[in-house]
């Protein structure tokens, strides 16, 4: 039974869409312009800009007589009410359970605002776990919190779990680099840009996330072509062209140098084993408590590791 891991923001949860939902709403809450509407937006940067940033920003903008703590409380109530789960990728995730594959969340944020998203959206009983990277104390890219999540979906895998699992997301620097690291193959959403990175790449990029769950299912019916997409999508019927998913070979060639990077980045990562610290296991008692979820799993024993990329934690959400 394959893994197939898929980041939250912006890949299972349109997100973006979400955040444009509530800044209309903000700004006919306080009497403010409506034009601003996509200053606001562009602020956001697609929630990897710190909340306190934005909402700050906002505040010296509008003269707001408020704390940015207290409009931050009313950011992700008022955000949370827009998102919400399309059909279509409700139907994804159980085409794919349906096909034998275990499914789990793998998400850079705060714990509570990313808990209350699987929860609200009902993506809780679609899955077989989840990770979000404050409370496992990593992030994207790093290859520990994907190691992390196989444990939460309690994947038992015939033989070597990262050549049995793909990653599915929208942000290349977290979602496709992780995966390049730790060894997995990737689908990167490209929602309409071009990919950028030269250092890595995606296995294979689609519109969407319906259309990259179709091809990694059928990369699975067709193993010894796992990494081509031509041969993977062999047998299915023809799409127009704007709906095809982009195979990697399709992207700008890489330099020499980077590819041979990618190849040392895609080298088996050594396993971490370690005891938690009672802390730790403390603060996960008294999260449960706070927000249960039905799928949630305890974390395997394992070092806590200290939170890099700067505030990516803080800026998602």
């Amino acid at each position: 039974m394959p893994l197939l891991l898929l980041d939250l923001d912006n890949t299972l949860l349109p997100r973006d869409a979400a955040f444009r939902a509530w800044a209309g709403d903000f700004l006919t809450e306080n009497g403010l312009p409506a034009g601003d509407l996509d200053w606001l937006v562009m602020l956001d940067g697609s929630g990897y800009v710190p909340r306190s940033t934005v909402l700050g920003a906002a505040r010296r903008r509008y003269g707001i007589d408020r704390s940015v703590e207290s409009m931050l409380a009313h950011y992700r109530d008022g955000i949370n009410s827009h998102i919400q789960c399309p059909d279509s990728h409700v139907a994804a995730l159980r085409e794919a359970r349906e096909a034998g594959w275990t499914l789990g969340i793998v998400s850079n944020g705060g714990t509570l605002p990313q808990l209350e998203k699987i929860r609200l959206t009902g993506l809780a009983p679609l899955v077989d776990g989840w990770v979000i990277s404050e409370e496992a104390h990593c992030l994207k890219p790093d290859p520990l919190i994907f190691e992390i999540a196989a444990r939460r979906c309690d994947f038992r895998p015939a033989g070597d779990w990262k050549a049995q699992t793909w990653m599915v997301g929208d942000y290349g620097p977290a979602d496709i680099a992780g995966a390049a690291a730790t060894g997995l193959r990737s689908a990167w959403l490209h929602h309409g840009r071009p990919w950028a990175e030269r250092a890595y790449r995606p296995t294979v990029s689609a519109p969407s996330l319906p259309e990259a769950v179709r091809v990694i299912l059928a990369a699975g019916e067709h193993p010894a072509a796992g990494r081509g997409f031509a041969a993977a999508a062999a047998g299915r019927p023809q799409r127009s062209r704007g709906q095809l998913a982009i195979p990697a070979s399709r992207l700008a060639p890489l330099p020499v140098k980077a590819a041979k990077a990618v190849q040392a980045a895609q080298a088996p990562q050594s396993a971490q084993t370690a005891q938690s610290a009672p802390a730790a296991k403390a603060a996960g008692t008294s999260l449960a408590q706070q927000v249960p979820l039905v799928k949630a799993r305890p974390l395997a024993p394992i070092e806590p590791a200290q939170a890099r990329w700067g505030d990516a934690a803080a800026a998602a959400g």
